[in-house]
Order: C-alpha cells, then sequence, then structure tokens
C-alpha cells in the first residue's frame, strides 16, 4: 500500500464511530388545549390510570397532577376513573396518602387459586405485628423503647427484616446519650394494612371495647 493510501486508512481508523443521534424527547402537552373539553377529561383519565397501572406504590396527588392540565383536580378525576372501573376485578384505593390499584377483595380466592403468590405475602408473626403496631402507636420509637413497652429485648435480626420488608424506616436520632436510631412506619405498612394514613389506625380504646387486645 502506497504511503497516501496508509494515510487514508490510518485516518479512517482514528474517526470516532458516529452514534445515531438521538431524538429529544417531546414535552407532555399537559392542557391538550386542541380537544374539546370532554376527551380531554377522558384523556387525563387514562394519564392517571397508565400512571397507577405502571407504579407498585400509591402514586400521590402532586406526582398525579403532573400529567393532566393545570388547575384539572386530581380528586374529581380520580372519583371519574374510580366509577369508570364499577363492575371490572380491580379498584382504585386510597393508600398512604396517594392512590394505587388493587384488586377487589371479592376475587382474592380465585388469585390464590390460579397462582402461587405464597412469596408476595408478608411473612409475619403475631409478635412482628405487635412490634409493628408498637412502633405505629408510638413512633419514632428506639429499641430500648420497644424493650420497656413488651419488658424484653427486641432482636435487631427482627427490626432487621422489618426494615429489610420495608414496613419500617430509621428516624431521626434520639436526643440523649449515643443518640441511638429510632424507628418509624412507612408508607409499605400503610399500604400493606389498608390504611391511609396513621390517622386511621384504631384508637387503643375502640380496640378495648370491641373485646381486642390493645398494642401495648
Amino acid at each position: 500500500m502506497d504511503s497516501d493510501g496508509e494515510n487514508r486508512a490510518r485516518s479512517s481508523d482514528m474517526r470516532p464511530d458516529r452514534k445515531p443521534k438521538e431524538r429529544p424527547e417531546r414535552a407532555l402537552d399537559r392542557e391538550l388545549a386542541d380537544l374539546p373539553p370532554d376527551l380531554r377529561w377522558r384523556e387525563w383519565m387514562r394519564r392517571i390510570e397508565a400512571v397507577l397501572f405502571a407504579s407498585a406504590a400509591p402514586v400521590p396527588r402532586v406526582d398525579l397532577a403532573r400529567v393532566v392540565g393545570q388547575g384539572a383536580s386530581v380528586d374529581l378525576l380520580v372519583a371519574d376513573l374510580a366509577a369508570d372501573l364499577d363492575g371490572r376485578a380491580f379498584e382504585i384505593a386510597q393508600v398512604a396518602g396517594g392512590w394505587m390499584f388493587r384488586t377487589r377483595p371479592v376475587y382474592a380466592p380465585a388469585i390464590r387459586a390460579a397462582a402461587d403468590v405464597n412469596d408476595q405475602l408478608l411473612d409475619l408473626s403475631e409478635f412482628d405485628v405487635a412490634v409493628l403496631a408498637s412502633i405505629a402507636y408510638h413512633q419514632p420509637i428506639t429499641r430500648d423503647g420497644l424493650k420497656d413497652i413488651f419488658g424484653r429485648e427486641i432482636s435487631r435480626d427482627r427490626i432487621g427484616r422489618l426494615h429489610a420488608q420495608g414496613l419500617i424506616g430509621t428516624g431521626p436520632r434520639a436526643p440523649r446519650r449515643g443518640a441511638p436510631y429510632t424507628f418509624v412506619t412507612t408508607d409499605a405498612f400503610l399500604a400493606a394494612f389498608d390504611l391511609t394514613s396513621l390517622a386511621d389506625l384504631p384508637d387503643p380504646e375502640q380496640l378495648g371495647d370491641a373485646g381486642l387486645e390493645a398494642p401495648p
């Protein structure tokens, strides 16, 4: 190969590979001003439906508001979507300050019969539930605080397991010597026990009046 050919080959080898240009993502048209009001409302409902369908966790109002027009009522859109789902096997549940899709309880036996969902269920002992209830009612609370309630040490393994399941999280450090960590419940805890917020926890006195054991 002559010198000119070698130079052309070298320059060709040194050229960077051309990458295909990525098309810029189009900004979401939230207002949909070109649609008639009824179709615009219907499209906003479908957007909310798509967001809820794609999420495994409750979606708060502020997130849903990002996909609809400014000033549109997320609550009314969700209410209309819930009415639209009437008669379907799933519903919209308000949980942990947001909304999520949930299978209607009447179909739970069918789901268990058709698929092995045991791995998806929370493996909680009766004492695990008691610890969760104590954290929920007394949060933020330290392990020493739990020890005072139950009269015995709550193992790090148990706390770690509840933490790994996403049911509790780490709260602020306690304002005392050593500044130990405190524990609080999470949105996953609310979703697992079908609570919209901690305000939905039963009143301990009401539990007692109903003949149920109140949390320590």
